[in-house]
């Protein structure tokens, strides 16, 4: 169900990104930043232009001052002319959201297989606390690495040889403790 779910969710995603709109988002375009000017507000204008006509005169529209003000006005004004690549950027918007999602898959499924494939074995005792002296089986060799044959089996078993490692220093080092108080 919530593989399902994530797949829907990536599929609408990509094709909002894929989708051609007619809005703001072409590959080229100019862009004007006019600052105010007497009783105007700033304002930025967008339109698709060539370069060379990359103005205020071709740009902004409707002029916001009459007539003899719009020289004055335009040179106030910056223009750019932008290039962009929105094939490239959503190409890399759909990868990065499959290897979100894949992730998502993976993660879901290893929620759902770890709990079948970790069995709480009776042979596993919890931690001793730091008074605790003696290992019950120190060197017997446990069940799960008589059949470590898969790579979990193989990781719980230097896991729990660690955990003994660990358990064997604390009292080697408490004991010394002891010993030079």
């Amino acid at each position: 169900m919530a593989v399902g779910t994530v797949f829907m969710v990536l599929y609408l995603l990509v094709e909002l990104a894929v989708s051609d709109s007619s809005k703001s988002s072409e590959d080229v375009r100019c862009k004007c930043i006019c600052p105010p000017y007497r009783n105007l507000t700033g304002h930025i204008y967008n339109k698709n232009v060539s370069q060379k006509d990359c103005n205020c005169l071709h740009v902004v529209e409707p002029m916001p001052v009459p007539g003899r003000d719009v020289e004055a006005y335009c040179l106030l004004c910056e223009c750019k002319y932008e290039e962009r690549s929105t094939t490239t950027i959503k190409v890399t918007i759909i990868i990065y959201l499959t290897v979100v999602g894949a992730l998502l898959v993976y993660m879901a499924f290893l929620m759902i297989v770890d709990p079948l494939i970790r069995k709480q074995d009776s042979y596993i005792q919890p931690l001793h606390n730091e008074e605790d002296t003696e290992d019950t089986r120190p060197f017997a060799p446990s069940h799960a690495q008589a059949r470590a044959n898969t790579v979990l089996e193989r990781v719980e078993g230097a896991q729990q040889r660690w955990k003994r490692q660990v358990q064997e220093q604390r009292k080697t080092v408490f004991d010394r403790h002891k010993m030079l108080s």
